[in-house]
């Protein structure tokens, strides 16, 4: 039975991203402490400059051992770590997250489009650049309350800019011809209007051995944010 979960948040968000889901899990899965983490260049963490490793190093070293649990750009920090860290992380959970881009070309593609935008969010700042990512199709169902402008302000220009360069998807190696050496169990977690990553998400569970997919009905990307008790009761299900 797990009795910790270390919780990773996505790309403009903090640790504190987590609070809802802290508490609910708190009223589903009693004996299950939990650990939200403020990754590289977010938060309490904006002086740390460092790749997917050693964002997975940080990880690992602030939450201990347990499961890990990530959303996007927190999934792909916990999936470094469950590869690096594998007596540390007993079990696994993605929220919308990849393994990296296989193709070399689309990859730098990618790397070039991280670093236009970590130069635009240098140029006009942090207000207006958080504005912006909210506006992507990608965060459409989130509301003002779940969409938490204000905890995404917490961090800094400086060091969203970092993340992006250090951290972004273009800058992870494919970790595709990798996944089958996680041994432990693994819940990969889908919005169901979240095309893109659905279908990432069956790749996922088609190459890591013990895993399974779960959809979040009526819900997009930021499953954790847009229907948080079904977010919930399925990470209280897994891990239990």
């Amino acid at each position: 039975m797990t009795n910790r979960a270390v919780l990773a948040h996505g790309f403009t968000q903090t640790a504190r991203s987590w609070a809802e889901i802290e508490r609910r899990l708190a009223v589903l899965a009693p004996h299950l402490a939990t650990t939200a983490v403020d990754l590289p260049g977010h938060g309490t963490a904006t002086n740390i400059t460092t790749g997917l490793w050693g964002s997975a190093d940080h990880l690992v070293d602030s939450g201990g051992t347990g499961a890990y649990v990530g959303y996007s750009m927190g999934g792909r920090v916990a999936l470094h770590a469950a590869l690096a860290h594998p007596e540390r992380v007993t079990s696994l959970v993605l929220i919308g997250a990849t393994a990296g881009i296989v193709d070399s070309a689309e990859r730098f593609e990618r790397r070039e489009w991280d670093e236009r935008l970590a130069d635009r969010i240098e140029a006009i700042g942090l207000d207006m650049f958080i504005d912006e990512w909210l506006a992507n199709p990608l965060f459409g169902g989130l509301d003002e309350e779940s969409a938490a402008r204000n905890d995404r302000l917490r961090n800094t220009a400086e060091g969203l800019a970092s993340s992006l360069r250090t951290c972004g998807t273009g800058t992870q190696d494919s970790l595709w011809d990798r996944l089958a050496e996680i041994q432990c169990p693994t819940l990969v977690l889908v919005g169901e209007h979240d095309t893109k990553f659905r279908a990432l998400g069956d790749r996922l569970v088609a190459a890591i051995p013990d895993s399974r997919l779960t959809i979040i009905a009526d819900s997009g990307h930021s499953v954790h944010l847009e229907a948080p008790q079904a977010t919930a009761a399925a990470l209280s299900e897994f891990l239990g």
